[in-house]
């Protein structure tokens, strides 16, 4: 009787920990969506245009003495936060696996990205050059979290259920952050309250929820070596990297990840922004708002779907394949989204990239943790898969940003993002199905 309640104790406490874990991505997902993808953007776009009589008539901006796009400003600024993120994630990780800390730095990342998320509250478009700080360091609090969040996954589940649990954790994000979503859009359309307080509410909720999985992870387990805690987070990540070149499988799905990285955070960052100037514009511009609204919460009412429906494929089909269906129809997104001109078109749209959204994302994160080795460093391996990421996006900002600077067009930079879903793809069909050698590290 003993063992039986020793075990179904142990079983109840594991239970807690992944929803603990799990309700994390409750607690950030609104920084996604509220700032990314849905408010803010389109706050953004408002204030840094120039309107007569309610049409925009020049989306051009001042930054320190250069006129830019405020569009391609937006992606430089976020690009720039990503080269910080993909600078700090090695270092910062490989300290943490060291000194067992990666709950305290998973908490000082997500302070920094809620109090700084709070600043834009007073965000002024006269200030463009300090304004942008906010959302800068936002982006380096959020997207760093991340690092240290992920980094856990391995740790409180095995490999065959790490697809359920990151489907999970996608899927509370998806609910939770659209409920957010909703009560903002209430508070501004039917009690005029002024957007920018939406941004003081992400912050809270993102603290306030967050406090829930800060109750109920477990500390890392310090390691017990010799020297410099510094020195040895470089040395963490040099053993990370030197593991990942003796690989096969591992080091071909980072290079595939990479490329289809460069798409997809693309897309749901400047999903809105394309939205606004190509397809709610014109004729079409007096819907924008409420369209655009929209349109985001189809995406992400699909992508709680899509993450379970990804989920299942993958424990039938296996991971790679079902990556592989996902990529094929990101491509197919691409070029359907190049030829829309009509809301409803965008709303297809929409649907589309919320169905693959969801699962590509949580199939990304379970499919590294499913080929990593066995290993307490758990924090070092997923630096490697934030930074992976990471440089993909900049590249992806960068190179978005530039092509519709030089071709005037943000249609000619979907194509850009179609180039890399189909080198992903075939990237992705060179994973071997099991790995020559695996050893512990």
């Amino acid at each position: 009787m003993d063992t039986l309640d020793s075990t179904t104790s142990e079983s109840s406490k594991k239970k807690k920990i992944i929803n603990a874990w799990a309700f994390y991505d409750w607690a950030n997902s609104v920084y996604p969506l509220v700032i990314s993808t849905a408010i803010f953007p389109i706050f953004y776009e408002a204030v840094t245009s120039t309107k007569v009589d309610g049409k925009t008539v020049s989306d051009t901006v001042e930054f320190f003495g250069v006129t830019l796009k405020n569009s391609e400003l937006y992606s430089y600024v976020v690009a720039a936060s990503f080269v910080v993120v993909t600078i700090l994630s090695p270092i910062l990780s490989g300290i943490a696996d060291y000194a067992g800390n990666k709950k305290m730095f998973l908490k000082a990342f997500c302070y920094l990205g809620a109090l700084s998320t709070m600043s834009l509250f007073f965000f002024d478009a006269a200030h463009l050059e300090l304004s942008m700080l906010s959302i800068f360091f936002a982006s380096i609090g959020f997207w760093n979290s991340l690092v240290f969040y992920n980094a856990y996954l391995p740790e409180i589940a095995p490999p065959e259920d790490h697809d359920r649990v990151s489907a999970k954790g996608f899927s509370l994000g998806y609910f939770g952050s659209s409920l957010l979503l909703i009560a903002c859009l209430v508070g501004i359309m039917v009690f005029e309250m002024p957007p920018k307080y939406s941004f003081l509410l992400v912050g809270v909720w993102w603290i306030g929820f967050s406090q829930y999985t800060y109750a109920f992870l477990p500390k890392s387990k310090k390691k017990e070596k010799e020297g410099h805690v510094l020195s040895n987070g470089f040395k963490e990540i040099k053993k990370v990297w030197n593991y990942v070149r003796t690989t096969t499988r591992l080091k071909k799905y980072l290079a595939s990840f990479f490329v289809f990285s460069m798409g997809i955070q693309t897309i749901m960052l400047m999903a809105v922004l394309y939205a606004k100037k190509e397809i709610f514009t014109g004729a079409y511009e007096d819907q924008a708002a409420t369209g655009l609204i929209i349109s985001v919460l189809i995406i992400q009412f699909i992508a709680i779907a899509g993450a379970y429906l990804f989920s299942f494929s993958s424990s039938k089909y296996g991971n790679i394949k079902t990556l592989g269906i996902a990529l094929i129809v990101w491509i197919f997104a691409c070029v359907y989204a190049y030829f829309i001109h009509t809301p409803v078109e965008y709303y297809i749209l929409a649907a589309l990239v919320g169905l693959v959204m969801g699962g590509t994302q949580s199939l990304s994160r379970s499919t590294y943790s499913k080929f990593l080795p066995q290993t307490e460093d758990t924090t070092s391996f997923f630096s490697y898969y934030d930074i992976s990421e990471k440089v993909g996006i900049i590249l992806g900002m960068v190179i978005f940003g530039f092509v519709e600077g030089y071709s005037g067009d943000m249609r000619t930079s979907v194509l850009a993002l179609l180039i890399f879903f189909v080198v992903a793809f075939l990237l992705l069909l060179r994973i071997p199905s099991e790995e020559k050698a695996v050893q512990k590290v």
